[in-house]
């Protein structure tokens, strides 16, 4: 992981050492990042929003370097952010999706993979159905691999954007209460943001129906002692989860991957778990509402709480490029071998 100094001339993205962060080769999900690590990437972050309201937006931190977005699933935010992300910082971005490539002739994960490495990509950026594929990737490829999204597994750059955007609203992330509502069962972005979360010292409270909690991944492991969600809380009331929020987050109900069942009907759903204004009452009067979208108003977020005066989910959506360059630029050393 680099840090980076301050913006005064064109080739402000010149690295500085940092003795006490080892070089990250991939960003597979925040479960192996150090507070350190979030810290420098949140650090960097500022820096980059700052090269992207500079009248030239051009830096060439990337010059040289190749950057794959490689998607099996449907992306609006992330997918653009990336490859806005990567031409500021002045890399090659090609995007390829499993609509109109070789998989859609049956060819395997890997072997797409192998096909783009050898073309000499330096980063590639995976979004796949399947919960360890971009971890799958990193063990058997060269190239840098960020996970931008793997099934019900990790987001780590989405939980990044989050981490970023409630920080740029409160003086620390340590000691905020963030509720996160919805859909925690089958949401990579609630996972991804636990472990950010707890890591940065936040407390946290998950609200859900008891059949969309994840309770292997969060009781599962309750009996070790060095598991770090032992202090997360778990409500299904959703009153008692907003009481003294700072932070609501709010989860799409993700009917791609739920089994039948889960819930009796949207209706009621959005009726005893929706974020509406009178909900809010509950939490703190400078609390802000967040969601990573894509949205389903009137079911989990009554539309006048998502365009209320409370909502950074523009927000969220305009940090998404400053972030993605920081974790991009955090990779750099780990590409130079191949310089």
């Amino acid at each position: 992981m680099t840090q980076i100094g301050e913006v005064a001339e064109p080739n402000v993205l010149k690295s500085i050492p940092s003795p006490h962060l080892p070089a990250r080769r991939h960003c597979l999900d925040l479960d192996d990042y150090s507070r350190q690590e979030i810290e420098a990437v949140l650090q960097n972050a500022t820096v980059m929003k700052d090269v992207m309201h500079r009248e030239i937006r051009k830096v060439p931190a990337l010059r040289g370097k190749s950057i794959v977005t490689l998607f099996y699933e449907p992306s609006t935010r992330t997918r653009v952010s990336f490859e806005q992300a990567g031409k500021i910082l002045s890399a090659d971005v090609i995007n390829v999706s499993s609509s109109g490539s070789s998989a859609e002739k049956g060819e395997s994960l890997y072997n797409t993979a192998l096909t783009l490495q050898s073309m000499e990509a330096d980063i590639i950026i995976v979004r796949h159905p399947d919960s360890g594929a971009p971890n799958f990737l990193a063990r058997h490829l060269n190239a840098s691999i960020i996970n931008a999204g793997d099934g019900s597994h990790a987001h780590p750059t989405q939980a990044l954007v989050d981490l970023y955007t409630m920080a740029s609203h409160a003086d620390r992330l340590e000691g905020l209460r963030v509720a996160i509502v919805g859909d925690i069962q089958h949401s990579r972005v609630a996972r991804s943001n636990l472990w950010g979360l707890t890591k940065m010292g936040a407390s946290v409270v998950l609200c859900a129906p008891p059949t969309l909690m994840p309770i292997d991944f969060l009781g599962g492991h309750h009996s070790r002692s060095n598991n770090p969600f032992t202090s997360v809380e778990i409500e299904t009331s959703i009153e008692r989860a907003l009481e003294g929020a700072d932070v609501v987050m709010a989860l799409r109900l993700q009917k791609e991957r739920q089994d039948a069942g889960n819930l009796p009907s949207l209706r009621e759903y959005s009726r005893l778990y929706g974020l509406t204004p009178k909900l809010l009452e509950k939490a703190r009067t400078s609390v802000i509402v967040m969601h990573p979208g894509p949205m389903n108003e009137g079911v989990e977020i009554d539309p006048a709480v998502a365009h209320g005066p409370m909502s950074v989910i523009e927000e969220q959506v305009a940090n998404g490029v400053a972030v993605r360059m920081a974790v991009l630029y955090g990779l750099v050393p780990a590409t130079r071998h191949r310089d």
